[in-house]
C-alpha cells in the first residue's frame, strides 16, 4: 500500500474563526502529498478533494508533522467516507515532541539535519491564497511536503534527527525516532531513499516556534 507524506494550508487564520479551538473552520485551500508509490507529488485545491480522500483511504501509512493535531482537523469535514485520526499515521512532531517533552518547528529540525528550511511561514500561504495566486501556494506547500519527507527519510535511516537549541545554537543535538518501522515496499522490495534524501538532510526554524496549547485537544499549528 502506498506511503503518503502530507501537508496543508489553509484559508484563514486562527484569529478569523475565533481562535484555535475551531481549527476545522480554517478551511483548507491547497493540500499537497508525496506518493511513494507513485514516487511524485500531487497537488489538490479544495474543489479537488474527493480525489484525495480516495488516496488517502487506500493508503498504508500517512506521514506528516503536527498532523494529527492540525491537519486532520482542517481537513476531515470535507472527508465523506474516512476519519482521519483512524489511518495508520507518523505524525513526526508528536514522535519528537513525546521524546523531549517539549516542541521543536520542522525548521528547527530542517536546518540542523538537512541544511534546509522552509520557504516562508503559513501566513505567506494564506496571502498567495487571497491573492489568487496558486502557483506560488503549491509550490510552497510542495517545498514543505519536501522537507518533511527527507526528515523523514533522514531519522528513517540514521535512527535520530537533529535540532538547534536556542542556547547552544552552533551545536546541533539529536533525538532518537524509530521511523525504520516504516519502510516502505514496492514489490516486495524496500522502495529506494528518494535522492533529495540521500544527502543533505532539511531542518529549519527556532526550537518552540509556536504558542502553547493542549496537545489533547490538537488546537494547534506549525507552519
Amino acid at each position: 500500500m502506498d506511503h503518503i507524506v502530507l501537508d496543508l494550508e489553509s484559508q484563514h487564520e486562527f484569529s478569523e474563526v475565533g481562535g484555535r479551538d475551531y481549527p476545522h473552520l480554517l478551511k483548507v485551500s491547497i493540500v499537497c502529498c508525496y506518493s511513494y508509490a507513485q514516487d511524485k507529488f500531487l497537488a489538490f485545491e479544495e474543489h479537488e478533494l474527493g480525489e484525495l480522500e480516495a488516496l488517502l483511504k487506500n493508503a498504508g501509512l500517512i506521514i506528516g508533522f503536527n498532523t494529527k493535531y492540525f491537519d486532520y482537523q482542517v481537513l476531515q469535514p470535507y472527508m465523506k467516507e474516512i476519519v482521519l485520526k483512524d489511518l495508520p499515521s507518523c505524525d513526526l512532531m508528536e514522535d519528537v515532541t513525546n521524546i523531549l517533552g517539549h516542541r521543536l518547528s520542522l525548521d528547527s529540525i530542517a536546518q540542523a539535519t538537512l541544511g534546509t528550511q522552509k520557504s516562508g511561514h503559513g501566513l505567506d500561504a494564506i496571502r498567495y491564497f487571497r491573492e489568487g495566486n496558486m502557483e506560488a501556494l503549491r509550490k510552497y506547500c510542495i517545498d514543505d511536503v519536501r522537507i518533511t519527507r527527507d526528515v523523514f527519510e533522514y531519522g528513517k535511516t540514521h535512527g535520530n534527527v537533529k535540532y538547534s537549541s536556542k542556547y547552544q545554537p552552533d551545536k546541533p543535538l539529536s533525538v532518537p525516532v524509530d521511523w525504520k518501522q516504516y519502510a516502505f515496499h514496492r514489490d516486495g522490495d524496500a522502495a529506494p531513499m528518494p535522492a533529495a534524501a540521500q544527502t543533505n538532510p532539511i531542518v529549519s526554524e527556532e526550537e518552540s516556534a509556536t504558542p502553547n496549547v493542549n496537545p489533547q485537544t490538537g488546537n494547534y499549528s506549525l507552519f
